[in-house]
């Protein structure tokens, strides 16, 4: 992993620094940030960036080693279709095009791409033209793909010639052989079986890149980043509980020591018995220096009649960054706030500077930051997928329970209740999910779900129980299954199991009376409900 963190300028964490990685360009593909995580687990740092992007943003970002053009949603010979920055070619690095990638190379190399009288989507036999390509080098001659296009190359530039095709692509990979090599399938999903080692022979033997992104080193850089950073001021950490802002303060503690004070905020959003088991773990069990701070009042006060998500993201980002400028008052030298803020809330946040797509919402912790915030920002995490922090977490020393530990929203329970925020509603969800865990966790099925929770929906339904006619709210259950939290599909929980969690709902918890279990995956949906 190797990257380091330059100053904090206007309370705005800078990019994370790397030796080398490789760049991808994000043309708006759903597989986009797919692609930049297939390149980490082949231990090579990646990172996305807009087309917009110059040369000099990049370059202060990380020395790349080789340029990936990612899939997208747009035909090359539109009028407002992305194109490939002109520094691609001027930097005469290794380049590979995925799907729209390799179109847009072709139209801008000086070749043809028109619309194919037949789109092929899904499962295609490639089969290669070529014995001695480097980019299937100890790779079948025919092995599945996946495909996803509309358009086709009709034809090739000068320099490049046909490496492979299938029933439907004549050009399905093409190249000069040598440094720039394109795909019209998608190396980067499941469902190309072979895909990482094509990723792997562009990464190595086109590359050539040292292929040293662990966590081991990115422990060890970053604590030096952090020194670097941060010097003799002090550093207070806006501590949940949660895996991200729990291996963000070991990650700190482990840099600077003392000069580290975790603050934990109850906002009265959080799930039944977190606020005693988070001071238990990190105050008593790890000896970092903790204050707690009880502003359940204060948040939900703040929070009445609100009912809009990107309104409670914001309010509530606002008034966890006036609890940390109040408390550091308290803490001599305090400068800094550090979070664990993670690369998909950035990619989901901050269209302008990382996507070709359109923002999907803003994360507390991100876009809903005030802009006269005081303190400065240490964000180490800021651009690691979440099984990344897994594994720093675990080479720290993380207890296993806290590093597996399900992901839990920033905003906390305020976004899993639709509509305005009550005590009265907080206390029946939090009742409904602790259900939902603790079945989950009978079941033997915690670790294997990337996350499973109770929402409390806006609606009420009429209800018999006993003689008696009821009208209480409707509990959602909802329970995916992901990677990075950017894409996930809906668990498919045995019956049994929902039967006893629903049965459990409506006969323990008070206000209940009907529960549903979601079962849309993201996209279209998002894994919150808000």
């Amino acid at each position: 992993m190797g990257y380091s963190q330059a100053s904090t300028v206007d309370n705005v964490a800078s990019p994370l620094v790397t030796d080398e990685g490789i760049v991808v360009i994000d043309f708006g593909s759903q597989y986009s940030h797919l692609i930049a995580r297939r390149v980490r687990e082949l231990h090579v740092y990646s990172e996305l960036v807009s087309p917009s992007s110059t040369w000099e943003m990049v370059t202060n970002r990380l020395t790349p080693k080789g340029i990936i053009l990612s899939g997208g949603p747009s035909s090359v010979y539109d009028e407002a279709a992305p194109t490939i920055p002109e520094w691609v070619f001027k930097s005469d690095l290794p380049i590979l095009g995925i799907c729209y990638g390799m179109q847009a190379l072709v139209h801008q190399m000086g070749g043809k791409v028109s619309p194919s009288p037949k789109r092929e989507y899904g499962h295609a036999i490639l089969s290669q033209d070529t014995s001695d390509c480097i980019l299937f080098d100890k790779i079948p001659e025919s092995l599945e793909v996946w495909m996803s296009h509309g358009d086709k190359v009709e034809v090739l530039p000068k320099t490049l010639s046909p490496l492979a095709h299938t029933e439907n692509s004549s050009m399905a990979a093409i190249g000069d052989g040598n440094k720039i090599f394109a795909l019209q399938f998608h190396p980067e999903v499941a469902h190309t079986p072979l895909g990482m080692s094509v990723l792997d022979n562009f990464l190595q033997k086109v590359c050539h890149c040292k292929q040293d992104w662990t966590p081991g080193n990115f422990v060890s850089e970053c604590t030096t980043r952090i020194k670097d950073q941060v010097g003799d001021a002090h550093v207070i950490c806006a501590l949940s509980g949660g895996v991200d802002s729990s291996v963000t303060a070991l990650l700190l503690h482990k840099a600077i020591g003392d000069q580290l004070t975790c603050i934990f905020v109850n906002n009265g959003l959080l799930r039944k018995g977190e606020a005693e088991a988070v001071q238990n773990t990190f105050k008593n069990n790890l000896g970092l220096n903790l204050i707690y701070v009880d502003a359940a009042d204060r948040f939900i006060e703040r929070l009445e009649d609100i009912t809009d998500p990107e309104q409670k993201r914001k309010i509530i980002g606002e008034e966890f960054i006036r609890v940390f400028e109040e408390i550091s008052s308290d803490v001599r030298y305090a400068e800094y706030l550090a979070q664990g803020t993670l690369y998909p809330d950035v990619i989901e946040s901050e269209t302008p500077d990382n996507r070709a797509s359109a923002r999907i919402k803003t994360h507390h912790n991100v876009g809903g930051l005030p802009e006269d915030m005081k303190l400065k920002l240490v964000e180490p995490l800021r651009y690691l997928f979440k099984d990344e922090v897994r594994d720093v977490g675990i080479e720290l020393g993380l207890a296993r329970e806290m590093v597996y530990r399900q992901p839990f929203p920033g905003p906390g329970l305020a976004i899993r209740i639709i509509g305005n925020i009550t005590k009265d509603k907080l206390d029946i969800l939090r009742e409904c999910d602790a259900i939902v865990l603790e079945e989950i966790r009978n079941a033997g099925l915690y670790e294997d779900i990337w996350q499973s929770f109770a929402v409390l929906s806006d609606n009420r339904t009429v209800g018999v129980m006993g003689d008696f006619r009821t009208y209480g709210y409707v509990c959602a259950i909802r329970a995916v299954s992901s990677d990075d939290a950017m894409t996930a599909d809906w668990v498919r929980l045995p019956y049994e199991l929902l039967a006893q969690i629903s049965s459990r709902i409506v006969n323990e918890v008070t206000g209940v009376n009907r529960v549903v279990y979601d079962i849309t995956s993201k996209p279209p949906g998002t894994i919150e409900w808000e």
